[in-house]
């Protein structure tokens, strides 16, 4: 199977009213168990890597990433998430991921507009689709434990910001935080992204897609979310039931042996939230005609050598 583009998944997933699960590959073994999932399932997934993924598994990891997903039977797409910086953007560039995040959203409109807009010029002359962010979608680390951090993504600003920076899609903040929730802190402001929606037209992204209700998730894909990542959904329960299984077993220590009962864990939150989703059954929908596939780079890029 060739690689595909996100920008190709999402707006797709956009037009239809489904969503494409990105989940953060932390080890080679999360890549095996999202390719196996999304092959069982038929659906088109991405697989994304954080700047401290990248900086703990090195480029080398990027590589394994890509072979994986050529062999597979379902369209892949791989992903630099939340890059914080040009230096980021440029390493996943040259790594050849096809879509970079450059989160750039805790300075100003001004200076978020103008280094989100050189990525732009960088990447997509470089055939890379481009997400950023505008708002704050928060964490559980945050001082002020009510918020969290969150500052919503205002519909008139987003309007302005895609105009002047033309990224592909927009992730936005509608009540999400990174990281797990505190108990009764899921508030997703259905009524927001409507309204943002409506002014922007392009595929949206949540983030902190891990501990939402569903029904919740389900009203945010039908109000314009194309893209969830995950991330807290399938880390703990994985690294939990890796402890949970060195207790049971002290003395055993073959990785087949360590590692069983958290693959298996994983794949059933992965195949949970795929469905969740509603991308299952959809990579037909993608492969029916190589015509219409876009290529890996979705843009007309240049040719590049990276030294």
């Amino acid at each position: 199977m060739v690689l595909v583009s996100s920008k190709y998944l999402l707006d797709r997933a956009y037009q239809e009213h489904f969503a494409i699960g990105a989940f953060n590959a932390g080890n080679s073994e999360f890549v095996k168990n999202i390719i196996t999932v999304a092959e069982n399932l038929q659906s088109p997934v991405i697989i994304q890597i954080y700047p401290l993924e990248y900086e703990l598994m090195g480029s080398k990891i990027i590589k394994y990433v890509l072979e994986a997903a050529k062999v597979s039977n379902v369209p892949i797409a791989v992903h630099l998430d939340h890059g914080r910086d040009l230096n980021d953007v440029l390493r996943s560039n040259k790594d050849q991921l096809n879509s970079v995040m450059i989160d750039t959203s805790a300075e100003e409109f001004a200076k978020n507009v103008a280094a989100t807009s050189e990525v732009v010029d960088i990447c997509h002359r470089l055939g890379i689709a481009v997400e950023a962010e505008l708002g704050s979608i928060g964490n559980r680390f945050a001082n002020d434990s009510s918020n969290m951090g969150r500052i919503y993504t205002d519909p008139n600003s987003a309007k302005e910001f895609i105009e002047q920076t033309e990224v592909d899609f927009l992730a936005v903040s509608i009540g999400t935080v990174h990281g797990p929730y505190p108990s009764g802190k899921n508030e997703i402001r259905i009524d927001i992204l409507k309204e943002i929606n409506r002014a922007l037209k392009i595929p949206l992204v949540l983030h902190g897609g891990s501990k939402n209700p569903d029904q919740k998730i389900k009203e945010a894909i039908e109000n314009g979310i194309a893209k969830v990542n995950i991330s807290t959904d399938i880390k703990l329960p994985y690294f939990h039931a890796i402890k949970d299984t060195v207790i049971e077993k002290p003395t055993d220590y073959e990785p087949w042996i360590m590692l069983k009962q958290a693959n298996q864990i994983q794949k059933d939150i992965l195949k949970e939230k795929i469905l969740l989703f509603g991308s299952n059954g959809k990579a037909s929908e993608y492969l029916n005609d190589f015509r219409h596939l876009k290529p890996y780079f979705p843009y007309e890029g240049e040719k590049v050598e990276f030294y």
